[in-house]
């Protein structure tokens, strides 16, 4: 397939999620499934996809450094053909400059106005002439200049500052433009590790072990997993490990009732499904009615009989398991900013005025889980995210106004080579820059 079709594609893909708001992991996979381009340019569109989106901000800057039109009188079509070549000529040493403007001006003539591919042409070829002089933001304008260089929006790096300091926030910002691992959990209830490697090495699939979870393993060298024969038998699951020790700090054991009460996609409920080994029974809950088909989807692939999808606002208390469960999950709706390195579009679709009333349903929904554990239980509090007023300050605020609940030493429950100097304490916080997870946060609470 012409790589021409690739950048077209790449350019399309990345207007649906600028212009409509779409979700860049759900388009991009929506979009390359159906289409006709062969496997390596399929991962051409995804790296200039996820590369434009990653460093969005450094490239907004750069086009309004070299631009001689005003950035509001540029049309949002061609806005995003001149960010997708700026990408490929800034970022991507393989693809040549003269074949990126070329393309770009073909795009320009298609999707634009008339003399837009002039603009497009004379833009591109200017960028591509000076580019190794680009440079970034004066130091002068701390927050400016990690914003720009790294492509997170200056709220979230004053935040970030405030929270985590210079160093740590700029290593942070820094391995969030980096391509993340694919990880994959091994459903040990049909195959081991052994088998899955010879399904993967008979696939020409790559892997690695992974870090901290013995089920885990990191691939390369697949454009489509729900194509393999080996996902659709239901050997394994798409997960990264900060999720999969969030089943490991809630430690059920068979025969236990759980509920977790914001379950969907139903990877977590699924992994305690496998650590209970199919024994006992899980109430999945989700607010909305598609997402438990997603549930149904997954836990009836893996193979898993035990988890029960129920629809469920987790803002109502429900009489009927009061004080009944062995184990609450509550993997909260949050702000999702530890996923910024797999989902970067998250950078500008957070906005400041989110973080208050995530904050304020996180620690209601908290609060109602909490009346389901028995005496004895678990209440285990976990985010995808990297702000401490979602995690530990809500946890926080709970046990000072639960007296009957108190923080579990998770020590025992986690790998040896884990970096956790909470763990005594009973929680963990995972760092992107520090664990080469998602950034996340776990806490676990037991009821007197």
């Amino acid at each position: 397939m012409d790589k021409n079709w690739a950048r077209e594609e790449a350019y399309l893909i990345l207007n649906k999620i600028i212009k409509n708001g779409a979700y860049s992991s759900i388009e991009i996979r929506k979009r390359l499934n159906s289409s006709n381009l062969e496997r390596l340019d399929k991962a051409l569109v995804t790296e200039i996809v996820n590369g434009t989106l990653r460093n969005i901000i450094y490239i907004d800057w750069v086009l309004k450094k070299y631009s001689n039109i005003r950035e509001e009188k540029i049309s949002p079509n061609i806005k995003n053909i001149l960010r997708c070549g700026a990408y490929q000529i800034i970022f991507l040493d393989k693809v040549p400059d003269s074949a990126v403007c070329n393309e770009s001006v073909e795009l320009a003539k298609k999707h634009g106005n008339i003399g837009s591919s002039k603009f497009v042409n004379g833009l591109l070829r200017n960028i591509a002439r000076n580019k190794e002089e680009i440079g970034y933001p004066e130091k002068s304008d701390f927050v400016e200049y990690l914003s720009v260089k790294y492509s997170h929006p200056a709220w979230l790096v004053e935040s970030w500052l405030e929270d985590y300091g210079a160093e740590f926030s700029e290593e942070m910002m820094k391995k969030n433009n980096q391509v993340p691992p694919l990880t994959i959990r091994i459903n040990r209830t049909k195959t081991d590790r052994q088998k899955m490697y010879e399904c993967l090495e008979k696939l020409g699939i790559t892997y690695t072990e992974g870090l901290y979870n013995e089920e885990a393993l990191n691939i390369r060298g697949t454009s489509s997993i729900e194509d393999l024969d080996i996902f659709r038998e239901g050997l394994f699951a798409v997960q990264d490990e900060s999720s999969m020790l969030t089943s490991k700090i809630m430690n059920p054991i068979p025969n236990s009732l759980i509920l977790d009460v914001c379950s969907a996609p139903g990877g977590k409920a699924a992994h305690m499904a496998e650590l209970m080994n199919n024994k006992g029974l899980i109430i999945a809950r989700d607010i909305h009615q598609h997402k438990l088909a997603l549930i149904n989807k997954t836990c009836k692939r893996l193979g898993i009989s035990i988890v029960k999808a129920e629809l469920f606002d987790a803002l109502i208390i429900d009489e009927n398991y009061i004080g009944m469960a062995d184990g609450v999950l509550v993997d909260a709706p949050c702000s999702g900013l530890g996923l910024l390195r797999r989902k970067p579009d998250m950078r500008w679709k957070r906005k400041p005025a989110d973080m208050e009333e995530l904050q304020k349903l996180q620690f209601e929904i908290l609060k109602n889980a909490s009346l389901y554990v028995k005496s004895g239980g678990t209440l285990v509090y976990s985010t995808c995210t990297l702000n401490k007023k979602e995690n530990i300050e809500i946890v926080n605020k709970f046990l000072s106004e639960n007296k009957d609940f108190y923080f579990d030493n998770i020590e025992d429950l986690l790998p040896r080579n884990l970096f956790a100097p909470n763990a005594k304490e009973g929680y963990l916080e995972l760092y992107p820059n520090v664990h080469n997870t998602d950034g996340f946060f776990i806490s676990r609470m037991i009821k007197r």
